[in-house]
This record gives C-alpha cells, sequence and structure tokens, in this order.
C-alpha cells in the first residue's frame, strides 16, 4: 500500500486507501499498518478488520540477525560480507476475536524473485554485464525472501509457544511456490519435520479447499495465503464457505503488457477465502 503526502505536511498518511474504502462496508473497520506510525512512501503492509484490533507490530529481524554476503563480482569487489537487509517487515497484529479467542495474523510481502543490485554488474536497468554479476544478485534475493520466511516461521512458532492452540494465519504476498524452500519453511509439513509431536504447527495451504490457480506474470501459480489448521485434526479443522475465489479477469500483467498504461505498476490478483471453524470429536 502507498502513502501520500499532504501539501505542507511532512508526514505520510494512507489516504488513497481512505478514499477507496470510503461508503462501503470497509469504511467502519479497523485498520492496522505497518511502519509503526511512519509509513514508507511505497509498499506498506495494511490489514482491515471488522474485529478489534489488540496487538500491532512490525517485525524485522526480531528472531533473526541479516544474514552477510560480500559479492565477488561487486566493482569494485566486496572487502568485507555486507549484511542482506529484507525490504520489508511483517505486519504482526492480534484480532479479538468473538468470545475472547485472538486470531494471530502475520500480513507478509516477501522478496520477489528480481535479482537483487550487485555494484558496477548492471549494463542498463534490465540487462547485465555478465552471468556470474546476474547470479550473485538473484542468489542475494534469494537469500532475502528465504530469510523472511524464516523470520515468520520462528515468529508463527513463538506464537505456539505461548499458546500451544492458537488460532494463525498468514497472508499475503509469499513470491513462491510451495516447492520452493521459502515456503516450505512457513508451511512446515510433517514430510519435512519427520515428527508427529509438530505436526500442530504445520500451516496449511489454502488451495488445499479448492482453489487451484491466481496468476503469476500471466502463468499459473499458487495463491498466496495460508491458514493453520487445528493440533488435534490438522487437515480438516478449516473449511471454506464456498470455493476460494481469486479476481483476476483481465488483470494487467508487468512483463506481459510491459510498455503500457496498464502495467504501470505491479499488481496483484486478490484471493477471497472465507472460513469456518469445524468441530472435532
Amino acid at each position: 500500500m502507498n502513502t501520500q503526502r499532504r501539501k505542507g505536511e511532512w508526514a505520510r498518511g494512507f489516504d488513497a486507501l481512505q478514499v477507496l474504502i470510503q461508503n462501503t462496508s470497509y469504511e467502519s473497520f479497523h485498520l492496522a499498518t505497518s511502519g509503526d506510525g511512519d509509513p514508507t512512501e511505497r509498499h506498506n503492509l495494511a490489514i482491515l478488520s471488522r474485529y478489534p484490533v489488540i496487538a500491532c507490530r512490525d517485525i524485522l529481524n526480531d528472531y533473526i540477525d541479516p544474514p552477510h554476503w560480500r559479492r565477488r563480482h561487486a566493482h569494485p569487489p566486496d572487502k568485507s560480507a555486507p549484511a542482506i537487509h529484507f525490504d520489508r517487515p511483517i505486519l504482526a497484529v492480534s484480532l479479538d476475536l468473538p468470545e475472547n479467542r485472538p486470531l494471530h495474523l502475520f500480513c507478509v510481502h516477501l522478496r520477489a524473485p528480481l535479482t537483487a543490485p550487485v555494484p558496477g554488474q548492471k549494463l542498463t536497468a534490465k540487462s547485465w554485464k555478465s552471468v556470474p554479476g546476474w547470479a550473485e544478485g538473484y542468489f542475494a534475493a534469494a537469500m532475502k525472501r528465504t530469510g523472511q520466511a524464516l523470520e515468520l516461521r520462528e515468529a508463527v512458532d513463538a506464537v505456539f509457544d505461548k499458546e500451544e492452540d492458537a488460532f494463525v494465519a498468514a497472508v499475503g504476498d509469499f513470491n513462491a511456490v510451495e516447492v520452493e524452500p521459502a515456503l516450505r519453511i512457513i508451511l512446515a509439513e510433517l514430510d519435512d519435520t519427520g515428527n508427529c509431536e509438530l505436526a500442530s504447527r504445520e500451516l496449511l495451504p489454502v488451495e488445499s479447499f479448492g482453489l487451484k490457480r491466481t496468476s503469476f506474470h500471466g502463468q499459473p501459480s499458487r495463491p498466496s495465503s495460508h491458514a493453520r489448521p487445528h493440533p488435534r485434526e490438522p487437515r480438516t479443522v478449516l473449511a471454506t464457505k464456498g470455493r476460494p475465489d481469486s479476481h483476476n479477469r483481465n488483470l494487467a500483467d508487468e512483463i506481459e503488457d510491459a510498455g503500457t498504461p496498464a502495467a504501470l505498476g505491479s499488481f496483484h490478483a486478490p484471493l477471497v477465502a472465507t472460513f469456518d471453524e469445524l468441530e472435532t470429536p
């Protein structure tokens, strides 16, 4: 979510968002945003909730230190290994559900699979001088994405450490499909951990409920939303009211539609899913 600066003021606000939701059912919803009260110009995270927000914070290197990488193909080469900082925080929000049962909601936007800059290795904005230079940049981007995933996983487990049967959901743009390391880290599936006692901490992909595709640069892709099942019945506690849906009809693509006014930004298909909790025997 981008922010706007009012004339004569230094601080930024979510004016465009307020215009968007004006005169809709969302106008009275509770708003939580990243930035700890000081949002950036672009790429802020935002949650609108019908339920009251009882806690809100940014998570950025709270659980893991940023990785370091010495780029051998930078010009001049790095003398030491600089920190590979993440592009944006994770927005952690607790919502006050009925019956005093909180929902711990994590809103994420992981690093896109777009190569990170390497000093002296670019010919133009879209072309590289060498394959090794490009490869180092791509590796740095992968480190960012995987590092963010690891921090999210640690934050989720910190919730479970305090509240064993917690309601947890992680939503947003993961910029990865399920076979990639980032999502495997976040999901922590039983096939990977190999320990049935950890099954209650597994996250369950929303596509398990019937949604198969959103879109990714014009190609089929996994949806970007995950919810945790119940510890006693890891794969049956959540059900949807109807089939989850992706609103991606006529959505512009920044690669296929490059150079056209429709592709001036990076567009994301809204994923709509409604959940009921099922009682387990």
